[in-house]
């Protein structure tokens, strides 16, 4: 199964995704997620599944059964879009609460035997080298929490993406 995240409005993702199969679950804007709290309750009351219930509240049970998780974020300062960062906070339920040292950085132990294709997407005008950078080593960290290989990609426009996205 794929996952994708992705904070483009609709005519944007028919543009990029005018066939998708069954296999795919989309994760867009629709108006209701709510911000991590940081109770860790995803932790502690409910291991794997977010307490808050506004429709987001399942995303590291998707991950779980991920094949890959493919993001389409408007680049930000090197991070994400707002949407897109909220969606990634809340999937923190994805990890367990205990830490490993990877290459002298802390990160999150992994919850879940299966692991997943991490693909990011950045599009936007005049994104900057160093907010390449920035970005990149976000991606790289992620992915380290995630136990994923990745792959960053950046395009000046949505437009740019069209058979560049990748569902296989």
């Amino acid at each position: 199964m794929n996952v994708i995240i992705h904070d483009l409005n609709n005519e944007q993702f028919e543009l990029l995704f005018p066939e998708l199969n069954n296999n795919s679950h989309i994760i867009f804007d629709n108006g209701t997620i709510k911000s991590c709290i940081g109770c860790f309750g995803c932790w502690i009351k409910t291991p794997g599944k977010c307490v808050i219930k506004d429709g987001y509240d399942n995303i590291g049970e998707l991950f779980s059964k991920a094949d890959k998780v493919i993001v389409i974020s408007k680049c930000f300062y090197g991070g994400f879009s707002p949407f897109v960062k909220n969606v990634l906070d809340r999937s923190i339920a994805y990890m367990l609460p205990f830490f490993r040292t990877v290459n002298k950085e802390t990160h999150h132990k992994q919850r879940y035997d299966k692991s997943f294709k991490y693909c990011v997407h950045f599009y936007g005008e005049n994104i900057t080298e160093p907010e390449k950078e920035t970005a990149c080593s976000l991606v790289k960290a992620n992915s380290i929490n995630f136990c994923s290989e990745y792959v960053v990609s950046f395009s000046s426009s949505v437009n740019e993406l069209v058979g560049e996205v990748d569902l296989i």
